[in-house]
């Protein structure tokens, strides 16, 4: 209680650190709860389309092996990847999704860099924001199928040393091409965010440029950062799986499925499961990103909730 003026005005108490790991916790849980309602949902509309194309006929074929039942694909998991082989469909999809995981992490990685390179870059320089922002927007129209193989057949002539270029570097330099581009605008839009007003503030402490950038413009930009990393890890995924069809390395998730795809018509539902775990690459990429954006705001004041 504090007095003023005859008035007693009581103080709300501000929520312990225990409360916001209590309300973190319960928004991941709604979160996840919502998730499995998305997938029961999904498993419905498809037994439920399976249902339909067997009573009328659909533009598109309701058959096993366009679409086996959801239990055959549950099933796919535990069948040897081989007749007479002793690892399973499951195990040789997580050791591959483990391996694309590490090469869409590089592109990752390389693409946040350039990108967040770029938007300083552009931020920094008017004029240099007139002359790339064009370009950048640009590069995302090359359509990546064709890309690839020729990303790969210039990239096998390079030599640096000991260093010769592998197709596994030329999938993860078509992970960091999807990479770059949500990284460099969402950064670029997070660097102009601070108001007028801060400007002003850092510019009467007597600030130089890159004080100003690391005491104000990065911090303001951790809200459009964030996602643009959530949108760049998704990117770089896609961009993974995609290059390693196109281009056949193997080893990974995109290799797999074009072999697994080989044997729809005994087995339909190891593609199913192939794809099953390009998805749940995904969601891994996209819940480290969720991690490290809970490490990088533990200590930003966080909204009060009624």
């Amino acid at each position: 209680m504090t007095e003023d003026s005859g008035v007693q005005v009581a103080s709300e108490p501000r929520p312990g650190r225990q409360g916001t790991v209590g309300r973190r916790f319960r928004r991941g849980l709604t979160g996840v709860l919502w998730a499995l309602a998305g997938m029961l949902l999904t498993v419905l509309m498809w037994e439920l389309v399976k249902l339909v194309g067997t009573i009328v006929s659909l533009p598109f074929t309701t058959s096993d092996q366009a679409m086996p039942h959801v239990w055959t694909m549950v099933q796919g998991f535990g069948q040897p990847e081989v007749r007479g082989s002793d690892t399973t469909v499951l195990q040789a999809v997580v050791s591959a999704a483990a391996y694309s995981l590490l090469v869409a992490l590089g592109g990752f990685v390389i693409g946040v860099g350039v990108g967040l390179l770029l938007a300083i870059v552009m931020q920094r320089f008017a004029f240099m924001e007139r002359g790339l922002l064009p370009f950048v927007i640009a590069s995302q129209t090359v359509p990546l199928i064709a890309l690839a193989p020729l990303i790969t057949g210039i990239g096998n002539r390079i030599s640096i040393g000991p260093i010769q270029w592998n197709t596994t570097y030329s999938v993860m330099f078509i992970a960091a091409y999807l990479a770059f581009f949500p990284m460099s605008v969402g950064a670029l839009r997070g660097l102009q965010a601070p108001t007028a007003t801060s400007l002003e503030l850092m510019r009467s402490y007597a600030a130089n440029p890159r004080q100003v950038l690391w005491k104000l413009r990065f911090p303001a930009s951790l809200p459009y950062l964030v996602p643009a990393m959530k949108v760049s890890a998704a990117a770089a995924v896609v961009g993974t799986v995609v290059a390693e069809i196109s281009t056949g390395v193997r080893g990974g998730i995109g290799r797999l499925i074009i072999e697994y795809a080989r044997e729809t018509t005994s087995q339909p539902a190891k593609v199913y499961v192939a794809v099953f775990g390009a998805i749940a690459l995904g969601l891994v990429a996209a819940g480290l990103v969720t991690a490290l954006d809970v490490y990088l705001t533990r200590n930003l004041p966080k909204e009060s909730t009624a």
